[in-house]
């Protein structure tokens, strides 16, 4: 029986065809610490162990997949977020960790307040309600999305987890979500639509090809149709100090700072991703005089 080190060499190899070889030695080893449930250190320090030949069998058919740019997540079925093995599909993109470090913003300027008010817009996965639901003391969260099937997989999430999220399947630019009084939310948080149509031959295949459209794309003619939308949605909402954060498109973020001063909003503050790119933006709701 080949051990762990040959076969992440071996696949590694094979994906070294389609990827860059740093990137297909990442893939190679989120799939080998998948199908043996081993830690990153646990698989290197256990290289040299043989594997059974019923997990072997299952490398080809992966690999297979992973050769045709399929998204590694997409081929396990789940992603990790904020500590938390979660199911994905191609209904819901694929958590990134600059929404991980949105979800953390956010829990640094929230920590200690108890029973917040959240809507959450655009859920996917589920990945920023069930977060939040681990970060905030009692926090009575509402997540929406457009999707009846990334919502089947979020409630999935939230049950696996026994988070108490509340989700409503919603059109966000034609609907307002249901239940919800005026003044009577603490926070809004988004990671809307916002890459624009014609950033669609700079995508790489595993992207493109795989996550949902209406998940990523914005028309050309309108970037900040979502952020307009639900900042606007927050103008009736929010508390009169209550904060609308969102994920956004890099190149936006002074146009949207500059939509969110003429609604209402102060404190606007933009910070930036780990890579530095400016990726995530808070802002407070004050009453308009």
């Amino acid at each position: 029986m080949p051990t762990i080190r040959q076969l992440t060499a071996d696949l590694t190899t094979a994906l070294a065809t389609v990827y860059p070889s740093s990137e297909a030695a990442a893939i190679a080893g989120v799939v080998l610490e998948h199908l043996l449930q081993l830690s990153p250190l646990q698989l290197r320090m256990q290289a040299n162990e043989a594997v059974a030949t019923s997990t072997v069998a299952q490398i080809p058919a992966l690999q297979a997949r992973l050769l045709r740019h399929e998204p590694v997540q997409y081929v396990l079925g789940v992603a990790w977020f904020a500590d938390m093995e979660l199911e994905v599909t191609p209904a819901t993109l694929i958590p990134r960790p600059e929404t991980e470090e949105l979800v953390r913003l956010i829990a640094a300027e929230q920590k200690g307040k108890p029973g917040l008010a959240v809507l959450d817009v655009g859920t996917g996965s589920g990945c920023i309600p069930l977060a939040l639901s681990k970060m905030l003391i009692d926090a009575r969260i509402i997540s929406v999305d457009i999707s009846a099937e990334a919502l089947a997989v979020a409630r999935r999430n939230a049950a696996r987890y026994q988070a108490p999220v509340t989700f409503q399947q919603v059109d966000i630019l034609r609907e307002e979500p249901h239940g919800l009084g005026m003044q009577s939310l603490d926070i809004v948080v988004s990671n809307p639509p916002y890459v624009l149509e014609l950033e669609r031959p700079l995508m790489r295949p595993n992207v493109l090809d795989y996550e949902p459209a209406t998940a990523l794309f914005v028309p050309d003619t309108d970037p900040l149709l979502f952020y307009r939308r639900i900042a606007e949605l927050g103008q009736k909402l929010l508390r009169p100090g209550g904060t609308l954060y969102f994920e956004i498109n890099e190149q936006y973020a002074t146009p949207l700072s500059d939509l969110l001063i003429t609604l209402g909003y102060n404190q606007i503050q933009v910070h930036q991703d780990l890579f530095g790119k400016e990726r995530m933006l808070r802002a407070d709701w004050r009453t308009i005089a």
